[in-house]
């Protein structure tokens, strides 16, 4: 078995202190630390240019929160109580999607996604979104040519198990290329028949 080394940090300063200055292949990363919050450290390490994947732990599952964190250059979060298992399955994700993250701003084709300011433009043209067609676009977009399953997108999006019997990511999905695609001529999100959705050029 790989030998896997770790640290503990109790404040926020600590935890700032040493993600600058180690070497780590992920930072499991509480939102309420004394002395300096989870919010603070996330965007000093990026502001440094610090690359290392983030998994933010939260209290708080509301959809300001999650686009806040997603806009600092979290990588996941996680939202209190969860189970051990899961948090090792978050882990996991995180960790296959190797050590280089996406820039904070994306682009695919003439779709551009600005994660930090939150907004996204399409041919120049300001594509306006709710809270949660933003977080689902981009999380297509940071792997383009990628398939998402239903199942995988109602987890990151809504932190939720998937229920076949409910059609809220199709519903989104069809809101979203009403925005994204429609007034276009080359649809960027597509359907791949009994897996998923997958955001590409075509």
């Amino acid at each position: 078995m790989p030998v896997i080394r770790y640290d503990l940090c109790h404040d926020g300063e600590e935890t700032l202190w040493l993600a600058s200055e180690s070497a780590y292949d992920l930072l499991i990363l509480d939102i309420h630390l004394p002395s300096r919050d989870g919010w603070s450290v996330l965007s000093e390490l990026r502001r440094a240019g610090k690359q290392i994947p983030v998994l933010i732990l939260t209290a708080s599952g509301s959809v300001p929160d999650r686009v806040k964190g997603l806009g600092l250059g979290a990588d996941d979060y996680l939202i209190k109580p969860f189970s051990f298992a899961e948090l090792l399955a978050r882990i996991r994700s995180v960790l296959r999607r190797g050590p280089a993250r996406q820039a904070e701003v994306i682009r695919v084709s003439n779709l551009e996604i600005d994660l930090q300011r939150i907004k996204a433009t399409r041919a120049g043209r300001r594509i306006d979104m709710t809270p949660k067609e933003f977080q689902l676009l981009s999380l297509l977009a940071r792997r383009p040519g990628e398939v998402f399953s239903r199942r995988l997108i109602a987890e990151h999006v809504w932190d939720m198990n998937f229920d076949s019997d409910t059609n809220l990511v199709d519903v989104h999905i069809s809101r979203l290329r009403s925005k994204v695609d429609s007034p276009f001529d080359s649809p960027l999100i597509h359907t791949v028949r009994g897996l998923g959705y997958v955001l590409e050029e075509r």
